[in-house]
């Protein structure tokens, strides 16, 4: 397939002096699911917020293979950054509301988003009243409900407990095959992202830059029981062994 973005030599500096990025390469295919892998600090979710736009380059070139994008990516961030006032739906909501989507008129695409991320008769909760792993399905459901072309994830599950978070991988790539978007999931785990990923990149340390790369292709169904397998364990081994390149 082709690529929906393409990077090119893309760099970025701040204001103090400190270099995030520097030559970055990257092709990002229509459809895949990508992880970006690396050691925190990396510029891995400066990599992410350049793509979003909600960061500009200091140098090279990030070119669309699409006609339009504006208004066709969704952005999950670490920190769910729900409104704490809000219920459920409203916060699901507010992205079409900032789009002129009458509230009417977005109630099915609603319910059917919240069906899909397990929150179903939660539309009427407040965020202090779900847990951590719900907060972030939540934002999910935000991310979704647009329709994204292209879904941005910046380590979405670091902060969750090892049982969660594997239950939400399994979710997230349900509603990844069911949607059919592009997927970019930033992270710093390896067994995640090989878990996760048809294709792993791997940054080195700052100034963060593609060192490697590595296909994922497993022949069975990706849940509990790959992770238990003789082909997960090899792939993670030969993407720890790219890892511990790029930081040395």
């Amino acid at each position: 397939m082709a690529d929906l973005v393409t990077i090119a030599g893309l760099g970025k500096s701040f204001r103090n002096g400190v270099a995030a990025l520097e030559g970055v390469d990257l092709g990002v295919v229509e459809g895949e699911f990508l992880s970006v892998l690396g050691p925190s600090g990396c510029g891995k979710s400066t990599l992410l917020r350049i793509i979003s736009g909600l960061t500009r380059p200091s140098a090279g070139r990030l070119d669309w293979h699409a006609d339009d994008m504006a208004g066709r990516i969704g952005f999950v961030f670490q920190d769910p950054t729900l409104m704490p006032w809000a219920k459920v739906w409203d916060n699901v909501y507010l992205p079409l509301r900032l789009a002129g989507v009458a509230r009417d008129e977005a109630r099915m695409r609603i319910a059917e988003i919240l069906a899909a991320v397990g929150l179903q008769g939660f539309e009427q909760s407040y965020p202090r009243e779900l847990s951590g792993g719900m907060r972030m399905r939540v934002s999910i459901a935000r991310a979704l409900v647009t329709e994204p072309r292209l879904l941005l994830l910046d380590e979405p599950f670091a902060a969750l407990d090892e049982i969660t978070r594997s239950k939400l991988n399994e979710d997230l790539l349900a509603l990844w095959r069911r949607h059919r978007c592009t997927v970019v999931f930033v992270t710093h785990s390896v067994f995640e992202s090989v878990f996760l990923s048809n294709r792993i990149v791997v940054m080195a340390r700052r100034p963060g830059r593609v060192t490697s790369e590595v296909k994922v292709d497993f022949t069975g169904p990706r849940d509990a029981g790959l992770r238990l397998s003789a082909p997960y364990t090899d792939v993670c081994r030969e993407v720890s062994a790219h890892l511990t390149r790029a930081i040395a």
